[in-house]
Order: C-alpha cells, then sequence, then structure tokens
C-alpha cells in the first residue's frame, strides 16, 4: 500500500511538473520575441494587425480587478452564510439551504453566463444609461455569485471544526452567541477560511466562459462600466485560429495566468505555516 501511495503521490506531482514545464517552453520564446516590456506594459492589443501589437497589461488589470471586486462582494456574503449555517441556523434550514449550495457549485460557467447576458447586462445597461451593460461591472457581479460555493462550503467546514470547549469557554465568560461567533469561532478556523477565500479566486481568475458572455471581450483598459477583456477570455477567444507570434503569444498569457495561481497557492502556504508555528 505505501508503494501505490507514493506512485499516486507521485503521478501527482509529475503532472504539475509536466504542466509547468510546457508552459514555460511554450510561453517564453514570445515574450522575449516582443520584449518583456511591450508584452507586459504595453496598453494595445491588436494580434491580427498588419502591424501586430501584443500588449497584455489591460488583461493583467481587468483580471486583477475583476477579481479583487469579486473578493469584496463574495466573501462577506460567503463568511456570513458559513457562520449562520454553522453556528446560527436551525437544523431545518439548513437542509434546505446546503443543498441550495452544492447546486450553485454544480452550475455549469457557461448557464451563469447566459444568465448574466440574458437578465443582468440589460439591467446595468438600464440602470446606468449606458451604451451597453457588458461591462466590468456585470463580470464582477457573476465571479461574485461563482466563487460563493467554495467560499462558503470550505467556511462551514472549518467552523465545525472548531472545539466545542472553545465556544463553551467564552459563553461561561459572559460573551453572547454573535461575540462568541466572531471572537472565538472564525479567529480558530481562521486558516480554513482563507483556504476558502483562495479557492474562490483561483476560480475568479480561471473563468472564461461566463465573463466572456458579460464582460464585453474587448480589449480595453479596464473602467468599472466599460466593456473589458480578461486574461482567460483573451486566450479562450483567439485560440482556435491563431497561428505564428499570436499563438505563441497567448500560451505566454496562459503562462502568466499560470503564475497568478501559484503566486496565491504560494502565499497560502505560507500563510498556513505561519498559523501553524
Amino acid at each position: 500500500m505505501n508503494t501505490i501511495f507514493l506512485v499516486c503521490g507521485m503521478v501527482s506531482i509529475g503532472c504539475v511538473l509536466f504542466i509547468t514545464a510546457y508552459m514555460i517552453y511554450s510561453g517564453l520564446p514570445a515574450i522575449f520575441e516582443i520584449g518583456a516590456s511591450d508584452f507586459f506594459l504595453g496598453q494595445v492589443w491588436k494580434s491580427t494587425a498588419s502591424t501586430p501589437l501584443f500588449g497584455i497589461l489591460p488583461f493583467i488589470l481587468t483580471s486583477v480587478w475583476g477579481t479583487l471586486g469579486a473578493i469584496v462582494i463574495g466573501v462577506p456574503v460567503g463568511l456570513l452564510t458559513a457562520i449562520y449555517l454553522s453556528k446560527l441556523a436551525s437544523k431545518k434550514t439548513v437542509v434546505v439551504i446546503r443543498p441550495a449550495v452544492q447546486l450553485l457549485a454544480g452550475i455549469p460557467s457557461v448557464v451563469y453566463g447566459l444568465i448574466g447576458m440574458m437578465v443582468l447586462v440589460p439591467a446595468v445597461q438600464k440602470a446606468f444609461s449606458l451604451p451597453s451593460g457588458a461591462t466590468l461591472f456585470s463580470a464582477i457581479l457573476v465571479l461574485a455569485v461563482m466563487i460563493l460555493p467554495s467560499i462558503i462550503t470550505v467556511s462551514e467546514t472549518a467552523l465545525l471544526a472548531v472545539p466545542e470547549e472553545y465556544e463553551q469557554a467564552s459563553l461561561a465568560l459572559g460573551a453572547n452567541e454573535i461575540e462568541t461567533v466572531f471572537r472565538v469561532s472564525v479567529p480558530a478556523a481562521k486558516s480554513g477560511i482563507v483556504a476558502g477565500v483562495v479557492l474562490g479566486v483561483g476560480r475568479a481568475i480561471g473563468e472564461a466562459m461566463a465573463v466572456m458572455m458579460v464582460a464585453g471581450n474587448v480589449a480595453n483598459m479596464p473602467g468599472i462600466f466599460t466593456s473589458v477583456r480578461f486574461l482567460t477570455t483573451a486566450v479562450a477567444s483567439e485560440m482556435s485560429y491563431a497561428s505564428g507570434l499570436q499563438e505563441r503569444a497567448l500560451f505566454s498569457i496562459a503562462l502568466v495566468l499560470y503564475c497568478f495561481i501559484m503566486i496565491i497557492n504560494a502565499l497560502l502556504n505560507h500563510f498556513l505555516k505561519k498559523e501553524h508555528n
């Protein structure tokens, strides 16, 4: 059994190493050919022009602002929902809400995008009197909903794992139920809550189809009510017909996206190690 476990672990590690090596091999040549400054700081993307330009700064900033916006909206809602389910809700309420959260996690991203395109985009256009409701704001709202299941599920599990003795000691010292939750239970479950947030961030950064349908998919510098293009949608929208330097540049965008995920995971591991120590 030890051998089987070792082989399974090595297969997982091997997959990660293969993906990393392939992304570096496929993504770095275009960065050197285009020029790092032109690639990372360029504000114009015209990959099919007679004189092509491959500046991805709008995509990077759009992905960052879109993810931050989704976190600002989704994390408070998800965390408070997890607290309610784990500490405050009755069993009958939990039986109803928990399956709904699980169902929310199982909805395909294209369905989120379709509903956003048919319902949210026209509503945003009408509410703010815009030429088009396919904007960064619409993408943020869709992403905020999409990251909720990850945050709620992982945070609830972490809160349920807090030893009951901690909460009983707080109540015995005179704290009420809400004070106990926010001053004892949440700090004790902080590592698990952070893990849930990071999973949500990973989904927000890596989402392509839904944001392509509601964000406008235009290579503009980000503005809250501007049609924009994310890193993921830049790859998804052009890879089917790309060739030559354009194709290599898309692999470079994928490498940048991959590095973002690696950085987030590294920060999480550092945080968890710090908490453990």
